[in-house]
């Protein structure tokens, strides 16, 4: 970390400190720090990119603006369906279905003694903290068609409800997700071969489901790929933090959030105003090369922003007790994918190599000059892995070609390497 980063980071620890309790008096500052914590909780922490400081903050919103409206990013759509969790919480998915055989069109399917042709396997996605399902854009895009698959919000994020146990003082734990990825199986893939894949919290809630269902993971499931996880020890994370730092950020980050997410609108508008800090953590945090696509950065903004700070506080301290190393071998007997941006300071990859560790057939990848959203940053790297993975389960043949996963190198420079 350089001198004016040092000074930003120090920034931000002061608007972490208790005075932000009493934010009320001062919605700026209350921006500050809810923008500072927003982002730490999200897969952010202190930080700024340098060049953010150098530009006129009127001609950076003119190109978000310009970047929001062209950006293709989070346009898909599938046929939309809802899972209800046991809590009464409404959970949004949508289906891609996959094209029909070239030999069955226009033909009416036999069935052979009676019986119904078998389930198509079904990918099911889980996204991680602070995004939705359009955070696996890409992979979307070049498996369109291909396969079936299962995209959804967890609770409280995209269009997916607010989690109904909040209001009766229900706190959020991993375990809860599992069971959430269990009713959207339940809903949405009731039969039929499963691949779960998982990106951060989302390989977390694999975990989960994992822990609780072993049953279906034994019946069901032929390939896991985990994607920018961790299966516990997250409070030991520095998120690349000098040591004074990352210890003052968890001393005072419980109480902070507690008393931000009690203040929501204050907080949001503060956010708001306090964009460009917001974009530069973002990015620092969320890759780890310098010429990712701008649209793609703003994307990845996007997703974050609509994350009200309620539901970072709200979730945040599931990360802190999330512990699923005993869980890990019961994926043990399937094809698994563990990969994860060697840059990537949120779930480090040296979380990946033990989750690897726990799994000795598992396929480890790690993704040179990659941050936490890996699948953003190097598409074409992540697709890739998640093709053979599909082979390897037999959820697709090995003739099978994906369609284009874009490249998120900027045009103007070649891509850069460590």
């Amino acid at each position: 970390m350089d001198e004016v980063e040092a000074r930003i980071a120090a920034a931000a620890a002061e608007a972490l400190a208790p005075r932000a309790a009493d934010a009320a008096g001062s919605w700026r500052r209350a921006g500050l720090a809810g923008a500072a914590i927003g982002v730490v909780a999200a897969g952010a922490a202190a930080g700024v990119a340098v060049e953010r400081l150098t530009v006129g903050r009127g001609m950076r919103k003119k190109a978000r603006l310009a970047l929001d409206a062209a950006g293709p990013y989070g346009t898909l759509r599938g046929t939309p369906g809802t899972a209800i969790a046991e809590d009464g919480t409404a959970l949004h998915y949508e289906v891609d279905e996959p094209d029909a055989p070239a030999e069955a069109a226009g033909a009416r399917r036999r069935r052979l003694f009676g019986r119904k042709a078998p389930a198509p396997a079904t990918v099911v996605f889980s996204h991680g903290y602070c995004l939705s399902q359009d955070s696996w854009h890409f992979q979307r895009a070049a498996l369109a068609g291909v396969v079936r698959t299962v995209h959804w919000d967890q609770r409280s994020h995209g269009r997916s409800g607010r989690g109904r146990g909040r209001a009766q003082g229900v706190q959020i734990t991993i375990e809860q997700l599992g069971r959430d990825l269990k009713a959207v199986i339940d809903a949405a893939a009731p039969e039929g071969p499963l691949v779960l894949v998982g990106h951060s919290m989302g390989g977390m809630t694999v975990m989960a489901l994992a822990d609780q269902f072993p049953d279906l993971v034994r019946e069901r499931v032929v390939g896991v790929a985990l994607v920018g996880t961790s299966g516990g020890k997250l409070s030991e994370v520095d998120f690349g933090l000098p040591v004074a730092g990352v210890n003052a950020v968890r001393r005072v980050l419980p109480g902070v959030l507690k008393a931000l997410g009690s203040q929501v609108d204050l907080v949001e508008r503060g956010r708001r105003a306090t964009a460009d800090l917001f974009a530069g953590v973002v990015k620092r945090y969320s890759f780890g090369s310098r010429d990712v696509d701008p649209g793609v950065v703003r994307f990845a903004e996007r997703l974050i922003e609509s994350t009200p700070i309620d539901v970072v506080a709200e979730f945040y301290p599931a990360f802190t007790e999330h512990d699923k190393a005993e869980a890990l071998p019961l994926l043990a007997g399937v094809p698994v994918l563990v990969l994860a941006g060697d840059r990537d300071l949120i779930t480090p990859s040296a979380h990946s190599e033990v989750i690897a560790a726990a799994l000795p057939d598992a396929e480890l990848v790690l993704v040179p000059d990659a941050g936490h959203l890996v699948m953003l940053e190097h598409p074409e790297a992540v697709t890739d892995r998640l093709a053979d993975l599909l082979v390897r389960a037999g959820a697709v043949s090995g003739a099978t070609t994906v369609g284009g996963h874009g490249n998120t190198a900027h045009p103007d420079r070649p891509r850069e390497r460590p």
